[in-house]
């Protein structure tokens, strides 16, 4: 993460953990509505380990279900780049799998692959799996045409043009559903958390919840904020490392 970006993003929470102190001292909120942030940090030091141990697991689900949403998004693109009539017959497919909310199908995910990792790693899967697919796709499909026209030239064939030519061409695509991806994995691990689990940030802040222990409930979901922006962060900087001359075409 740039200096800037830490300043910007230490400034900005600390604006805002300001404007929830004085919220609530000011509106007198009950504390099992809204702890103030210092009940939440007492909460951080002294339950640090019970939150690390459910961090692990969530961290994780979302690690796992990155990698083989990534990879199946970016297989799927592939496939579908390859012929306009596969692609015909997929991509309808594939729009209609979206129309079905993932929260609505967790519980049946929860009764297929069990109470354990693999259906929060499947919940995380099915939400990134279509904004890494449809970003690269749409990448792969607006190659410029100048390229194209070198490649042919040249006789380049199917395959080759495919990965030499067009998909070095959809990587700031592929960049910008990565970024998504890593921005939304977090939401499936906790969804999937919700529905059925005996580990995780987010069986923790249910669990939380139900005793009324507000203050822990708030401390597991800034620990789970911290690993987002983490990710999210680090994923961004490995990209412009990785992808130089995407800034430049912005």
């Amino acid at each position: 993460m740039q200096i800037k970006t830490l300043l910007k993003v230490t400034l900005l929470s600390l604006l805002l953990l300001g404007l929830w102190q004085s919220a609530v001292s000011f509106f007198d909120v009950p504390r099992y509505m809204l702890p103030p942030p210092t009940e939440v940090f007492d909460q951080l030091a002294s339950r640090y380990d019970l939150l690390w141990e459910h961090a692990q697991v969530t961290l994780l689900e979302i690690g796992l279900g990155l990698f083989l949403g990534v990879t199946l998004g970016l297989i799927s693109a592939l496939l579908l780049s390859l012929s306009r009539h596969l692609s015909a017959f997929l991509l309808p497919l594939l729009v209609i799998s979206q129309a079905i909310p993932v929260f609505a199908i967790a519980p049946l995910l929860v009764l297929w692959f069990g109470y354990g990792l693999a259906s929060k790693i499947v919940m995380t899967v099915l939400i990134i799996y279509f904004p890494v697919t449809a970003a690269c796709y749409d990448g792969l499909r607006n190659t410029p045409n100048q390229w194209l026209e070198l490649a042919k030239t040249m006789q380049i064939s199917l395959l080759p043009m495919l990965f030499k030519v067009r998909l070095p061409a959809a990587l700031p695509s592929f960049a910008s559903g990565l970024r998504i991806a890593v921005s939304v994995a977090p939401i499936g691990a906790i969804v999937g958390e919700w529905v059925g689990s005996s580990q995780g940030l987010g069986y923790l802040m249910l669990h939380a919840n139900a005793r009324m222990q507000v203050d822990l409930m708030f401390a597991a979901l800034f620990v789970l904020m911290i690993i987002s922006l983490c990710l999210y962060f680090n994923v961004d900087y490995l990209l412009n490392k990785w992808l130089p001359w995407v800034r430049f075409l912005k």
